[in-house]
């Protein structure tokens, strides 16, 4: 019996929006982008290896950015900051798509970062994630955030809020 893998999970914090996904394949790509379509998705972060190819998502105006397949490492994080301070400025409502293998590990654990670094406490981001990613974040991921010390990198200026609008998917 085939397990079900878990439906996206769009989690929404003041003017950030994500979509957390499981990897696509070339075999379903055609639903994925379908779905990111649904969201208004333009950037999706890959942080695994691949199993799919990008030319079809560039095809739907969809960049895919990072490809990595190790848990983020620093320089990772901070280019996943400076792609949501650029996208959430220049598009506030727009979404940024995450994935990794089944969606519930690394994937969680940058949108994590971001709504730490948008000014919840890591025990709120984290529920909030688990609230629509059952399974989200394991416990040696767990401590990383428990340990990990916010900068506000990502917090609102001049009282600026997007709401439910400014969702990112990742």
């Amino acid at each position: 019996m085939k397990s079900r893998r878990p439906e996206p999970a769009e989690i929404c914090h003041k003017n950030m929006r994500f979509l957390i996904t499981d990897r696509p394949t070339d075999a379903n790509l055609e639903k994925f982008i379908t779905e990111l379509q649904k969201h208004g998705v333009k950037d999706v972060v890959r942080v695994c290896e691949p199993t799919y190819s990008k030319a079809k998502l560039a095809d739907s105006g969809i960049r895919v950015l990072f490809d990595d397949g190790s848990p983020p490492p620093p320089e990772i994080v901070q280019n996943w900051f400076n792609l949501l301070k650029t996208r959430f400025s220049e598009d506030p409502g727009c979404c940024v798509a995450v994935h990794c293998v089944a969606g519930l590990g690394r994937a969680p654990v940058l949108v994590a970062l971001a709504l730490m670094e948008g000014g919840l406490k890591y025990e709120d981001a984290v529920e909030m994630i688990r609230e629509k990613r059952r399974g989200a974040i394991n416990a040696r991921q767990l401590a990383y955030l428990e340990m990990y010390k916010a900068k506000a990198r990502l917090r609102l200026k001049n009282g600026r809020n997007g709401g439910h609008h400014g969702c990112t998917i990742l």
